[in-house]
């Protein structure tokens, strides 16, 4: 057991009465929060009154910054799967690899480059620090490929500059340009091949926004960027320190003051230190931002790059089109486990194995009312359920969307309600429970998972049903056999048969103005009183159930029989709750 000690000091003064918690022991002074790390100067935001209306170009860095982040990196044949992968969702530029840090990286761009396989609308990225024998190794890896970007980074925050490079503003700012260049007169050897470039201020979230303003433009200049041809400043939050609106600040004063804008495609990548990075790529596309960087599912070092999954599916629950598709979301995630060799958490947005599945009992009585819902607003739309309007309860999404079937949608644990439970009974065993009975069954099922502690399966949930309300007919101490009914005269129904009650059999029979008083009135004749309160029947397709409430007794119990035939289903049902009853 965890020991935590427990701390004497007093609420703040200022508390609420209604607040009784006490300061933490841990010392909190040792940090500084964002506005006293890095300069914030825009006061006229204008981002909160934006709408995401569109999506931005998506770049999948899997193959590089997610594979930096792996215990055992991909080799080819992986990367290779990983990138056919990313290519046949509808990425159209992906970064992938870093060719002088490694010689798989390497190997891999190779790889691609002499294949032919790289589509004509595909253009690679490649990512390299800013010295000139890594800028070299890396042009010589993209030899061959028509289109490339090269993506070229050094930090640029105080910290790093300080502590990491040991260089002055001054002396930064010359070392990206020195490189810049070199890089610029390499990609011109390469004169039939179409290479662009791309600059991050790394940690640019703790850079001074001018430092960052004054090497970009220089950049600007330097490569000679064009609407046509245009240059990407991307702006990476390489370490989340603030809350998202404080990064969608420093974006946007970026977008407002960056030289050349139209020759500049703005780009973020953003970590997720603080658990924020989808709200901050959100918040930073409103900012300004046309191009997001990021993995899928969300991997990356320490707690991992933005999840573009995440993003894309957000923006599709808008109803914007997301410009990738992610109609089989499980595929999706199979090869990225697979090349990852990391599992995709239960609970992830929308890709988790349980995130459509409901176990509370609200929850699955919402759902089985809103599919239900759904269903007729289809019917009287005369379209396909799979095209009518979503609005279902706790689904923000229909999980046919994304490849996924309803059977998973509701699952029966101790925490399951009758809604759940009928839901499942109807979808998969064409039973339409009577809303009377299936607060009775729900408390039978309670019984089962809070004695076995786990949840129980569509056909266990069957065979508990059938045991509790249908096997009593045959399995109880009364059975009947080689009974009959008849109509007698308009009205009247006679019923006779063969009673078995524990070891006596006898003969009785019965009128009434149905099948069913009749029976009742054969059962009270051999000493058995019977008052049906209710009986309801359907059809499965192939065969009628039936559900029958009765008091025995003084005691109300359910039955139900199951059979090819409505009369015999009936009689079956009234038996088992008299059975019922008994025991």
């Amino acid at each position: 057991m965890v020991s935590l000690s427990e701390t004497t000091r007093t609420p703040p003064a200022d508390a609420p009465a209604w607040n009784p918690q006490r300061p933490s022991a841990m010392p909190h002074h040792r940090y500084r929060p964002a506005h006293a790390r890095v300069a914030l100067p825009l006061t006229d935001r204008t981002w909160p009154s934006r709408t995401l209306d569109r999506a931005p170009l998506w770049v999948p860095v899997d193959l590089r910054d997610g594979n930096q982040a792996l215990a055992e990196p991909m080799d080819t044949e992986r990367k290779r799967r990983f990138f056919d992968l990313l290519v046949a969702v509808g990425y159209k530029e992906i970064e992938v690899g870093y060719p002088s840090a490694s010689q798989t990286d390497f190997d891999f761009v190779r790889h691609l480059a002499r294949s032919g396989e790289v589509p004509d609308d595909v253009t690679v990225s490649v990512f390299t620090p800013a010295r000139h024998d890594l800028i070299d190794r890396t042009i010589a890896s993209i030899e061959g490929l028509p289109r490339a970007v090269v993506h070229l980074y050094t930090a640029t925050a105080p910290v790093w500059r300080d502590v990491v490079l040991g260089r002055s503003r001054t002396e930064v700012h010359a070392l990206i340009s020195d490189a810049a260049t070199h890089l610029l007169r390499r990609a011109e050897e390469r004169p039939r091949a179409d290479t662009r470039f791309e600059f991050s201020p790394e940690v640019f979230n703790l850079t001074e926004p001018d430092f960052v303003l004054e090497v970009c433009d220089g950049l600007t200049e330097l490569w000679d960027a064009s609407p046509d041809r245009p240059v990407i400043h991307n702006l990476p939050a390489t370490v989340e320190i603030a809350s998202p609106n404080v990064y969608a600040d420093q974006v946007e004063y970026a977008h407002r003051h960056l030289g050349r804008r139209g020759s500049v495609i703005l780009s973020v990548h953003p970590h997720n230190d603080r658990g924020t990075g989808v709200a901050c790529a959100e918040l930073a596309v409103l900012a300004g931002a046309q191009r997001v960087e990021g993995c899928l599912f969300g991997n990356g070092e320490r707690t991992g790059n933005v999840d573009l999954v995440t993003l894309a599916l957000n923006l599709y629950a808008q109803g914007v089109n997301p410009m990738v598709d992610f109609s089989d979301l499980d595929a999706v995630r199979e090869v990225v486990e697979h090349c990852n060799r990391l599992p995709v958490h239960q609970r992830h947005p929308y890709a988790g194995s349980l995130v459509h599945t409901a176990f509370s009992g609200t929850h699955q009585d919402a759902i089985a009312k809103g599919m239900a819902h759904h269903a007729e607003q289809a019917a009287a739309l005369g379209v396909d359920p799979g095209e009518a309007p979503w609005a279902v309860p706790y689904l923000p999404i229909d999980p046919a969307d994304i490849g996924r079937t309803y059977e998973e949608v509701i699952r029966i644990n101790s925490q399951s309600g009758k809604g759940g439970i009928a839901h499942l009974l109807l979808t998969h065993h064409g039973l339409d429970l009577p809303h009377a009975l299936r607060p009775d069954f729900s408390r039978a099922v309670q019984r089962v998972t809070d004695t076995t502690g786990r949840e129980l399966s569509d056909k266990e949930l069957w065979e508990l049903f059938r045991t509790t309300y249908i096997a009593p007919a045959q399995d109880g101490p009364t059975t009947l056999e080689s009974w009959s009914t008849n109509e007698t005269a308009p009205g009247e129904h006679r019923f006779t048969g063969t009673l078995h009650t524990g070891e006596q059999r006898l003969s009785c029979g019965g009128v009434g103005s149905s099948p069913l008083s009749a029976l009742t009135d054969a059962l009270g004749a051999a000493g058995i009183e019977v008052d049906v309160l209710g009986c309801t029947e359907h059809s499965t397709g192939s065969d009628a159930v039936a559900y029958a409430e009765c008091r025995v007794g003084g005691v109300a119990r359910w039955g139900a029989g199951r059979d090819t035939s409505v009369l015999t289903a009936s009689v079956n049902a009234v038996l088992a709750a008299v059975n019922r009853a008994a025991s």
